[in-house]
């Protein structure tokens, strides 16, 4: 089965630009909010020069080479764990991800509004980990109910796991998202059937205007956020540009 990614992200972020350079499926782009409501889907193969040599020496049938499923999942907006716009949906959607690549607008344009009203990278990329630790913290406060039931009911490690619940919750309520407590075992295996959002190792596409290339300076803040709070990789590309050279 092939790697997912989720292309996340505010409305008019430019996630369907990505998406079409990574894809080339021609997805439609329009300089107004949920363009994209159903998700785009593009399978990519991964170039390989190690599988072109071992082909070459074992002449096999055929060569499949590895490939990773990318999605285009629909802008989300304030609320969204609440079930704003197309919230339920995009967190639906972005749960069966692998991994995110969370598309972070950098660039002005007066003919593509921002939902927010002004480009600003770190407000924008604080509102979808919001949302997303918003959507995991009542996971686990579901799960959490459910423990205390079999407490209560003197069920085996309930009780450890009632623990391991409530400091999860306070971590997600401090703003930490889960990838970074996965480092203690009992803790990674009692997230694991929660399917949480903010588990998911993310990349940040800081997308800028093409002049701003290729030092991109308008990226900064993501580099700088993506640093100090996630320790999360950061690509900086004009989408825009990218989709362009595609086609």
């Amino acid at each position: 089965m092939a790697l997912s990614v989720g292309i996340v992200g505010l409305p008019n972020a430019g996630k369907s630009s990505l998406f079409n350079a990574l894809s080339r499926a021609g997805a439609p782009v329009a300089a107004y909010p949920f363009t994209t409501i159903d998700p785009h889907r593009g399978v990519v193969p991964v170039p390989d020069p190690r599988l072109d040599a071992i082909a070459s020496v074992t002449h096999p049938d055929r060569v499949v080479p590895a490939t990773v499923e990318f999605v285009d999942i629909a802008g989300l907006v304030r609320g969204a764990s609440r079930g704003e716009g197309l919230g339920n949906q995009f967190l639906a959607q972005i749960r069966d991800a692998n991994a995110i690549a969370h598309v972070v607008r950098c660039f002005p344009d007066p003919e593509v509004p921002h939902v927010e009203g002004a480009v600003d990278p770190v407000r924008d990329i604080e509102i979808v980990e919001t949302e997303l630790a918003l959507a995991d913290l009542a996971a686990v406060e579901r799960e959490l109910e459910r423990a205390r039931i079999r407490v209560k009911a003197h069920e085996a490690k309930a009780s450890d796991e009632v623990t391991l619940l409530e400091d999860l919750s306070a971590q997600l309520q401090r703003g930490t998202p889960a990838r970074r407590l996965t480092a203690d075992p009992r803790r990674a295996d009692v997230m694991a059937p929660l399917r949480l959002l903010t588990v998911k190792p993310v990349v940040y596409v800081a997308n800028v205007a093409e002049q701003d290339l290729p030092q991109a300076p308008p990226a900064e803040p993501v580099r700088r956020y993506a640093a100090d709070a996630q320790g999360a990789p950061v690509v900086a590309l004009s989408a825009k540009l990218e989709a362009e050279a595609a086609q």
